[in-house]
């Protein structure tokens, strides 16, 4: 039984994925497939991929005076300005983050919203810890696209910053019949993200501290995406029957 829902036995299709090449059309097969499981079409699914440079904005974020010029600004970052449908502010991506998207029936899929975020931020944790990562679910102060139950990262020894940085934002979407929770994952190369979001906060004038963007290698140099995704599947594999793996 899952945590996330322990009156059933879950069994995931792990759909590992290459990027398109087009930032919006990926982000988009989120939908599609949150669409295709509603419908009965495909099993319940895990589908990780690494992202090309992309931006994603939140609905709220096309509202402000500044948001023009944050389009602006991510272009000249060379990443892919798109507005997502799921989430808070702006995130960014790259090849050195991977992006979880966890889809799955459900009759009443409204009824567990708040107990996914904070039992699958439990999980995504426990991922990181796996591979010497000191993770802990929480919102740390003057985060990006801030959340309850993001996961931070805290120094140790051999860390390159002396700080806890951010490196998991959650999100759901939900429809009748089923839900979406869309993760993203900040593993490698986190310079580049910073810069960016920090021009693009700026922007939009949106407090922001740029000194909480991170990546999971700022903390334990070596660290890698390959590393991450087999102790992420190693972790669900815990609690749900992977397919596909």
């Amino acid at each position: 039984m899952s945590l996330w829902n322990p009156d059933v036995d879950h069994r995931l299709n792990v759909r590992i994925e290459e990027p398109s090449g087009d930032p919006e059309a990926d982000l988009m097969a989120g939908i599609g497939l949150l669409a295709a499981v509603r419908d009965g079409e495909v099993p319940a699914a895990l589908r990780i991929y690494r992202p090309d440079p992309t931006l994603a904005f939140g609905q709220r974020d096309v509202r402000l005076a500044g948001y023009p010029l944050a389009v602006a600004r991510s272009l000249e970052h060379g990443f892919a300005p798109v507005v997502r449908k799921a989430g808070g502010r702006a995130a960014a991506y790259h090849r050195g983050t991977v992006i979880v998207d966890h889809v799955e029936p459900a009759d009443e899929a409204m009824m567990g919203h708040q107990h996914r975020f904070k039992v699958l931020g439990a999980l995504y944790a426990e991922a990181l810890r796996r591979g010497g990562i000191d993770a802990r679910v929480g919102e740390i102060a003057g985060e990006y696209c801030a959340g309850e139950f993001s996961v931070h990262g805290v120094p140790g020894a051999a860390s390159r910053t002396p700080n806890a940085v951010k490196l998991v934002g959650t999100a759901q979407r939900v429809v009748s019949g089923a839900w979406l929770f869309s993760s993203v994952f900040v593993i490698e190369d986190s310079a580049p993200i910073r810069a960016l979001l920090d021009d693009v906060y700026r922007a939009m004038e949106i407090p922001m501290d740029a000194a909480t963007v991170g990546a999971a290698d700022d903390l334990l140099p070596g660290y890698s995406t390959e590393t991450f995704i087999a102790d992420l599947l190693a972790e669900y594999a815990q609690h749900a029957e992977l397919a596909g793996a």
